[in-house]
């Protein structure tokens, strides 16, 4: 599912922009928080994968992380100039520079997570490329780097761990203040 149902007028931009590493809930959190500010859900990977026909796991294989990276550099482009809209970026989105000056002004969620809920919620399998091989070390040494410009970017940082979508949920909305008159933050959708 690339977005979710539209509610309310346009604005000029997303109003959250969430990232961060694998196994965070950037795309459960991302629809979740959409549903709460009555606006559309926009998830990268999975408009990539849409537009390409194929898995981001495929394209990896297939074409070469480089390939991948354009495709998604093109992809966060497009969905920053939609408004009224929330953003999921892939994990690795946020690493590119030129992506990096499209975040600049934006609301960035980072949402935070340690290794356990992150194997947890991911179980390390192998439709995630960049985790393969060795996956909790390669997460782990994965996390080590990107972390610094994760916290750069962001505006708001949630810890995510041991924690309900709820109420993350919950915080990102009362951190960017943008509820919806009517939306319930906390209620519990089906995924």
């Amino acid at each position: 599912m690339v977005t979710s149902s539209p509610a309310g007028g346009a604005s000029s931009r997303p109003l959250a922009v969430v990232i961060g590493p694998p196994g965070a809930g950037k795309s459960t959190i991302g629809r979740r928080l959409a549903a709460a500010l009555g606006v559309r859900w926009h998830d990268t990977d999975a408009a990539i994968e849409a537009a390409q026909g194929a898995s981001i796991s495929d394209l990896f294989v297939d074409h070469g992380e480089d390939h991948f990276r354009a495709l998604e550099r093109a992809e966060v482009a497009r969905a920053l100039t939609e408004g009224d809209v929330v953003v999921s970026l892939g994990g690795g989105a946020p690493m590119d520079p030129a992506t990096q000056a499209l975040l600049d002004g934006h609301t960035v969620v980072f949402l935070d997570v340690g290794i356990a809920d992150a194997s947890r919620r991911i179980g390390f399998e192998g439709n995630r490329p960049l985790l393969m091989v060795n996956p909790r070390a390669t997460w782990t040494k994965m996390m080590n780097e990107r972390r610094a410009t994760y916290e750069r970017l962001s505006t708001v940082r949630v810890d995510t761990a041991g924690r309900k979508p709820a109420e993350i949920v919950a915080e990102v909305v009362a951190a960017i203040g943008h509820e919806r008159p009517g939306q319930d933050a906390t209620t519990e959708e089906q995924p």
